[in-house]
Parts: structure tokens; C-alpha cells; sequence
């Protein structure tokens, strides 16, 4: 077998390894996405109804802060299934885990840290 420098792609063997990472990545960003939705739909538990006006306020305005702040989350979260779902498709068309600046290969061990992405450290070190 060539070693990683030479090679221009995963094996089948070695994109079903990955295949396996991203899935397991999806299966739990898709759990993370439904909490923060089933958070945003669930009305808020601490109730206020029974204090005084300005603590109402305070809550309301603390409520509507965490509500922005999930929003957040599940928009960074829909995106990062997005990212996964592209590499799914790269692993498909058997061009995951090679660099869109470089050509080369990615090196495993980042592939396994960030399996979405689509730049080598080499290609990732020169954009800052």
C-alpha cells in the first residue's frame, strides 16, 4: 500500500471508517439540534406570573437573551449537519479527505478531530 503522500485517495475500506465517524457525529448533532428546539418550543418553567412587575421585566428580558442565544446554537448545529452531510456525499463521490486548496490528502488524525473538513493543516495554517 502507498504511503499517504503518494496515495490521491481514501481506500473504500478507509472512507467507510470515516463514513462511520460522520454519522455518529450526525446521529448526536441531530439529538443536540431537537433539545435546543424542544427548549425554544417548551414555554419557560420558572413561571413569573405570581412576582411583582420589574421582576417580570427582568425575567422577560433574560428569557428573550437565552431564547437569541439558542437560536444561535441551533443555527451553528443546522450547520455543522449541513458540513456533514457534504462530506457524506464527498465520501460517496470517493473525493473525501482530499484538500480543495492542495490536492493532497488530508491527514487522517484531522479527518477523525474535523471530519467535515475540506482543507489540509497546510492549506488551513496559510489562510491566517
Amino acid at each position: 500500500m502507498a504511503n499517504e503522500t503518494t496515495k490521491t485517495r481514501y481506500s473504500d475500506a478507509e472512507l467507510q471508517e470515516f463514513k462511520e465517524i460522520i454519522l455518529e457525529k450526525m446521529r448526536t448533532a441531530k439529538e443536540e439540534l431537537n433539545a435546543l428546539a424542544s427548549s425554544l418550543s417548551s414555554p419557560n418553567a420558572n413561571g413569573t406570573d405570581d412576582t411583582a412587575g420589574t421582576y417580570k421585566t427582568l425575567e422577560d428580558g433574560s428569557a428573550t437573551l437565552e431564547k437569541e442565544q439558542i437560536n444561535q446554537l441551533a443555527a451553528r448545529q443546522k450547520k455543522f449537519i449541513e458540513q456533514l452531510d457534504a462530506a457524506l456525499v464527498r465520501i460517496e463521490n470517493k473525493t473525501y479527505g482530499v484538500c480543495r486548496e492542495t490536492g493532497k490528502l488530508i491527514q487522517k488524525e484531522r479527518l477523525r478531530a474535523v471530519p467535515h473538513t475540506t482543507l489540509s493543516m497546510e492549506a488551513k495554517l496559510r489562510q491566517n
